[in-house]
C-alpha cells in the first residue's frame, strides 16, 4: 500500500520542522507550505489524504483556505488553533474541519489523531462496523462505499459526518452521548471540546435537507430515526 499523503500548511518554524520530522519518521509522503495561497496551491496539486491546517497564516488565514476547499474536496482536516482563540475553534468546525487541536500540542498526540484518521479513511467498513446496507423509509445508508441517499438523492458527506450517521442509524430508536459518538467516529480517546460534536451533527442535518432524521435529546445526545 502506498504511503498517505500529509500535506501541512502552517508558518510557524518550529512547528513546521517538529512535525514533519515526524511525518517523515513514520513514512508518510509529506508536502508543506508557509502561507495560505501556497496552502490552497499544494492541496489542489498533492491531492493529500490529510491535511493538518493551521488558522493564522500570512496571505490568506487558515479559515479562508479551508472555505476554499471545501468548495472541492472533502479531504481529512485538522485545524491547529491557538488555545485563547475558542472562536477560531467554533468557526473552523463549522466550516468544514474534521478535527482540532490547540497549541501548544504534543506532536505525538497530534501523529496519534493522524494515524486514527487514516485508518478510518482507508478502512471505511472497520470505521462503519458494518458492510451492510442501511434500509430506511427515506434513507438508504451503504457503509462499504460510503454513500448515503435520502429517497434518490445522493449526499455528500465528510468521512465525519459519514461515521457519525452510520454510528447514529446502526442504534436506530437509540439515543448516543457525545462521548460515545466521538469513540465511534473519531476512533480515539478525545481530549477536545464535545461540541465538535454538535457542530458535525449540525452539517449532517443540513446536508441531508431534513432535520427529522437525527433528534436533539437535550442534555443528552442525538438520536436517529426514520419515520
Amino acid at each position: 500500500m502506498a504511503a498517505a499523503k500529509i500535506l501541512l500548511i502552517d508558518d510557524e518554524p518550529s512547528i513546521h520542522n517538529v512535525v514533519t520530522a515526524y511525518l517523515k519518521a513514520e513514512g508518510y509522503e509529506y508536502m508543506s507550505a508557509k502561507d495560505g495561497p501556497g496552502g490552497l496551491t499544494a492541496a489542489r496539486t498533492f491531492k493529500p489524504d490529510l491535511i493538518i491546517l493551521d488558522v493564522m497564516l500570512p496571505g490568506m488565514d487558515g479559515i479562508e483556505v479551508l472555505t476554499n476547499l471545501r468548495r472541492e474536496s472533502n479531504v481529512y482536516v485538522i485545524m491547529l488553533t491557538a488555545r485563547s482563540e475558542e472562536t477560531d475553534k467554533i468557526v473552523g468546525l463549522s466550516v468544514g474541519a474534521d478535527d482540532y487541536l490547540t497549541k501548544p500540542f504534543s506532536p505525538r498526540e497530534l501523529i496519534a489523531r493522524v494515524k486514527a484518521a487514516l485508518r478510518r479513511i482507508q478502512s471505511p467498513t472497520n470505521a462503519s462496523d458494518t458492510t451492510s446496507a442501511l434500509i430506511f423509509s427515506h434513507i438508504r445508508i451503504d457503509p462499504s462505499a460510503r454513500r448515503v441517499w435520502v429517497e434518490e438523492r445522493l449526499i455528500d458527506l465528510t468521512a465525519i459526518e459519514f461515521d457519525l450517521l452510520v454510528a447514529l442509524a446502526q442504534h436506530h430508536g437509540m439515543v448516543l452521548n457525545r462521548e460515545q459518538l466521538l469513540e465511534k467516529a473519531w476512533g480515539y480517546h478525545y481530549f477536545g471540546d464535545t461540541r465538535v460534536v454538535d457542530v458535525h451533527i449540525g452539517h449532517v442535518r443540513q446536508k441531508l435537507g431534513e432535520d427529522r432524521f437525527i433528534e436533539t435529546i437535550r442534555g443528552v445526545g442525538y438520536r436517529f430515526e426514520d419515520k
